[in-house]
């Protein structure tokens, strides 16, 4: 049975890795991982996991904004609901825009864990995404004044969005809504928009049209459920109307967009097995760069210009092992509360995440993997064929490794 976690004082030792204590054997994951941190790069000076926490309860000790050190980490994040969810992300994105940051990302589960993306309906996230982008535009409003305006995909979105929230809308002061057909386009996309808004037939529009319009410019513009074809429009929407404006991506799933929307269900199938093969759950190859979706270019000069300020990343793996019971399934998560570090959270069986590792900068994918793997004590030994074997030679995404090509290195910071 699980126990609750505690904190105390920890000394360093001498040697240059620091690591958690590791659980010996499977049956013993329900004991709660005491938190810890290595130095993930050379450069990064060593950093504990002792930052405030919140509890069972989910209320937090002290607001981000009345943390004693704003740049600390948390040691156990269990949010007891959406509303904490959404107050934390708020609280963040005020103290983002406080610091004068433009480019922005915010990403958590916009549904219960327990539900994926690819089997849930597209309308159940989307709708779910709208609901708590209100939500967070409502606090930042309250917070800071904000006059934000919220970005859909195109005119058919924003209508539907327009009737279905019109009440939650009503309610928020200086909202506006628009769509990334606002951007100029060539005479051939005009053509295919202007057939698109004919097959709409949605002869109601004028009511919803010009309803929601703030009497100034925005100050902060927000992108919401756009695919990976709409990233290149939401590049040209930032150069014609956001130049110096704060832009939020909200809930895009960018690592998603950067290599997982272009997967067919044949490539998907085949992925699948040879993940099967090779004990790991990333897929490969579908990325940004293939036929009919943007260059692997636009993550260099433009994605990587945004800071996740609230960033959870749920993972769910599972590894093989020799004896009883012969596989094991572990949950983690990636984590980063602006201004802390980026920190890697271990599942715990009471529902809270533990944290296990943190770093200034952000961890790989894999790196996070491993770490979790480090502190249950299921990492084969380095240089080994069997590590060699579950990791291959590729230990990170074609985004992660080539640093030199980005124009920026805020989506790491």
């Amino acid at each position: 049975m699980a126990t609750s976690l505690h904190h105390h004082p920890r000394s360093f030792s001498s040697s240059p890795l620091h690591r958690c204590p590791s659980i010996l054997g499977p049956h013993l994951m329900a004991t709660p991982i005491s938190p810890c941190s290595r130095p993930l790069r050379p450069s990064i000076l060593r950093i504990r996991c002792t930052g405030g926490g919140r509890g069972e309860a989910g209320a937090a000790s002290t607001s981000i904004d009345g943390r004693s050190d704003p740049k600390a980490g948390v040691a156990v994040y269990k949010p007891k609901s959406y509303e904490v969810l959404v107050t934390d992300a708020a609280e963040c994105l005020a103290m983002a825009l406080r610091d004068g940051r433009l480019r922005l990302e915010i990403e958590f589960p916009p549904l219960p864990s327990s539900i994926s993306s690819y089997k849930g309906s597209s309308d159940e996230f989307g709708d779910a995404n709208i609901q708590l982008v209100l939500a967070v535009v409502r606090k930042i409003q309250e917070k800071a004044g904000v006059q934000a305006r919220i970005v859909f995909p195109d005119n058919p979105e924003k209508r539907r969005a327009s009737k279905l929230f019109k009440t939650a809308i009503d309610i928020i002061d200086g909202i506006s809504i628009g769509s990334l057909d606002e951007v100029p386009g060539t005479a051939f996309s005009t053509f295919f928009r202007s057939i698109r808004n004919t097959l709409d037939f949605d002869f109601d529009d004028d009511a919803y049209e010009d309803r929601w319009q703030s009497n100034g410019p925005p100050s902060l513009y927000i992108f919401i459920n756009c695919t990976a074809q709409d990233l290149s429009l939401i590049e040209k929407y930032v150069e014609n109307f956001a130049v110096s404006t704060p832009t939020l991506l909200f809930n895009l799933e960018l690592d998603t967009l950067r290599y997982c929307s272009s997967v067919s269900i044949v490539w998907l199938m085949l992925m699948l097995f040879v993940n099967s093969i090779n004990d790991t759950n990333q897929l490969y190859s579908a990325d940004l760069g293939l036929f009919g979706f943007p260059t692997k270019d636009l993550h260099y000069r433009f994605l990587s210009q945004f800071l996740p300020i609230f960033y959870i990343r749920t993972r769910e793996y599972s590894k093989t092992v020799p004896v009883a019971p012969y596989i094991v399934n572990y949950n983690g998560a990636l984590f980063r509360q602006y201004p802390g570090p980026w920190q890697v959270m271990l599942k715990q069986t009471d529902g809270s995440y533990a944290c296990v590792a943190e770093s200034a900068s952000r961890f790989t994918l894999g790196e996070t993997k491993e770490e979790l793997l480090r502190v249950l004590g299921l990492q084969e030994d380095q240089g080994s064929s069997l590590e060699f074997l579950r990791r291959g030679y590729k230990k990170s995404t074609w985004w992660e490794e080539q640093i030199d090509l980005e124009s920026s290195s805020d989506w790491r910071s």
